[in-house]
């Protein structure tokens, strides 16, 4: 009842909002930490996955800033008051605020601590955010406030502390489950598990995840992050395993999956994560069959490419509708057939045992090579780079996290991804893309002597080129 009362009070103030303006609210008498409750079910809501709430959470956030701007010291006498500015500053909340609010204040050293150590997170001071909340245990404070600062600590500490990292991010659901904070800490524990090769805690959160929150406008940042994970785990989870926790989402959902593991399994070689992800891609779910995705038929080619089917690859390969790609996967697939075709290439001939007389003087044979030495020997690659970040724009968890769509359509999956761009420091990932070798490159050690099998060996350089396309993995 309590719960219900509170979200009827932010549906009244957005009403009001409609002929009042965010100023007045200031002069209402309505209390700092009022207004920051009803923006917190109000992102519990939207964590549910009710994005028709995502309007009412931007509206909510300018009237909680305009209020905690023209609070005073009395306000903030309250220690309710005094909380609120820091929540609504985890929550997305303008920094500038929470700053001068903060200055306004009187409380005690812990506190005043806590508010040092916020500013700097927004800020994007990440060393000096860990100092200053260095001795403070969230499971001391208040519920409100020590969920979403064990969800902070954690986000913090993850990079050079993981263990620890999970250790808060566990405090952070035990002291808000249901929320966007379980939301956020569920989704980061999936990225942190998978960098420290925790297999079943990686599987436990993605399991959790996918039950509670598959509909949360960041779910494809778990995408991101599951789709990685599987890969650097391949060892440690098995099909089954997988299998289990993609049956949890929606038939469109799990076969956009599908498609992005067995790209990135091809392209890492990983030939029976690749055939699996791609025929549960192709198999489809509830009667609905995908068999003649180009995407599904590409990816599931790669891994193959320089097999003894060679022939029945390359045949795949010419048959797939280039027109239904996106232009990343148009040049994968340019790669792919270059490589076939090296594959297929009559070897050079052997060298002669021994050299021509002296006395008898030789035209040199001009082959292909050396009348094009400077042809490339695979397409350009798009979006071979990462974009660096770009600045988040408030509204989520710690200002850290920018809103998607939970898992992208088949459609919207072949375009190239954008980067996410958190303000403050989140988790941290390996990069997606591995070193390249480029086929020109000197081998480390001897070539083989054998013309087939140096032939093999420049295939195999050339594969390593597709790693490029990694950066651009469809959604």
């Amino acid at each position: 009842m309590r719960r219900g009362a509170i979200i009827g009070r932010a549906v009244g103030l957005l009403l009001l909002s409609a002929v009042h303006s965010p100023a007045a609210f200031a002069e209402d008498g309505l209390q700092p930490y009022q207004l920051v409750r009803s923006l917190q079910l109000v992102q519990d809501r939207i964590a549910a996955g009710d994005h028709a709430a995502l309007p009412m959470q931007a509206k909510l956030l300018e009237i909680t800033d305009t209020r905690l701007r023209a609070a005073d010291a009395q306000d903030f006498s309250d220690p309710k008051n005094f909380r609120a500015l820091l929540v609504y500053g985890m929550s997305g909340g303008n920094p500038v605020t929470v700053e001068v609010a903060v200055s306004r204040a009187k409380t005690d050293p812990q506190n005043l601590a806590i508010a040092k150590g916020i500013i700097d997170y927004l800020n994007g001071r990440p060393a000096a955010a860990i100092e200053a909340l260095k001795p403070i245990d969230p499971m001391t404070l208040p519920t409100d406030l020590g969920a979403f600062l064990a969800l902070v600590k954690g986000s913090l500490l993850a990079p050079e502390q993981p263990a620890a990292a999970l250790a808060l991010l566990d405090d952070a659901r035990l002291l808000s489950p249901g929320t966007l904070v379980e939301e956020a800490a569920l989704r980061r524990s999936v990225g942190i598990a998978a960098a420290q090769g925790d297999g079943a805690r990686f599987a436990l959160a993605s399991t959790q995840y996918v039950e509670d929150y598959l509909y949360s406008p960041y779910a494809s940042q778990f995408a991101d992050a599951f789709v990685s994970g599987v890969i650097t785990l391949h060892m440690a989870i098995s099909q089954d395993k997988l299998a289990d926790i993609t049956a949890m989402m929606d038939p469109e959902r799990e076969k956009v999956i599908y498609l992005r593991i067995a790209r990135r399994a091809a392209i890492d070689g990983l030939a029976d994560l690749s055939a699996f992800a791609s025929a549960r891609a192709e198999q489809g779910r509830d009667g609905i069959h995908n068999r003649d995705d180009p995407r599904a038929q590409l990816y599931s080619s790669l891994s193959t490419v320089t097999s003894g089917t060679i022939d029945e690859v390359r045949a795949k390969l010419d048959k797939i509708d280039r027109s239904q790609l996106s232009q990343s996967d148009r040049d994968l697939l340019d790669a792919a057939q270059a490589v076939a075709g090296e594959v297929i290439a009559p070897p050079a001939p052997l060298p002669a045992d021994k050299p021509a007389p002296a006395a008898v003087k030789q035209e040199p044979v001009k082959t292909a090579a050396t009348a094009n030495p400077d042809e490339p020997e695979l397409p350009p690659v798009e979006g071979a780079m990462p974009k660096p970040p770009a600045a988040a724009p408030s509204g989520g968890p710690a200002a850290t996290d920018k809103p998607k769509a939970p898992v992208e359509s088949a459609a919207q999956a072949q375009s190239t991804p954008q980067t996410k761009g958190p303000q403050a420091p989140s988790v941290a990932t390996a990069s997606d893309a591995a070193p390249v070798v480029p086929a020109s490159a000197p081998a480390t050690g001897a070539e083989p002597a054998d013309p087939t099998d140096a032939a093999m060996a420049k295939t195999r350089r050339q594969l390593d080129l597709i790693d490029q396309m990694l950066g651009a993995a469809p959604k």
